[in-house]
């Protein structure tokens, strides 16, 4: 039996969830989340709890068990706390700036970045060099905050770039000189 799979979820005050046949909605003060349970799995609302079973143990049944418990409380975490990734910009001369909602990057390009933030997802900028995205929908935001980094990745010679907070760039030694 999944370890995961097998442990309720317990429901937090203020959050209410929903399930309507493959459909789960878990609504709180954050906002509103859905998600579509795939096939072999049920997923049952019983005493505050949200309960998520199995069929049968074939390798799919198995495997999906899990993953549905684990997205079902992700989204409970999302619109009760909400996630958030830190970004931080490396290197001489580059740094971000808030324009409205969207942020704007000088990254040693020959012009500033403009990314404009998806529908449910904030940026917050602390400083010149620190970026904040922020949401309910986990994985939106480490999509969001995957595709910044994506611009300008950490270089491994000087270390330049955009990484996430507290990340280690593997460096590199440079040319052995004469």
């Amino acid at each position: 039996m999944s370890r995961i799979g097998r442990l309720p979820i317990d429901i937090p005050a203020g959050v209410t969830v929903t399930v309507d046949g493959r459909d789960v909605a878990v609504k709180g003060p954050k906002g509103e989340l859905s998600l579509t349970v795939a096939r072999p799995i049920e997923v049952a609302v019983e005493e505050g709890q949200v309960v998520v079973t199995r069929p049968d143990d074939e390798r799919e049944s198995r495997s999906l068990h899990g993953l549905t418990r684990t997205l079902i409380n992700n989204n409970i975490i999302g619109v009760t706390q909400g996630y958030t990734k830190g970004l931080e910009v490396v290197g001489t001369g580059y740094r971000v700036a808030q324009k409205g909602s969207s942020v704007e990057f000088a990254l040693g390009f020959s012009h500033p970045v403009v990314v404009d933030p998806p529908a449910g997802i904030t940026f917050t900028v602390e400083g010149n060099n620190k970026l904040t995205v922020s949401g309910i929908s986990k994985q939106a935001v480490g999509e969001v905050a995957a595709n910044i980094r994506k611009i300008r990745k950490p270089e491994p010679y000087k270390g330049k770039g955009v990484r996430y907070a507290g990340e280690v760039v593997r460096r590199k030694a440079g040319k052995a000189g004469k």
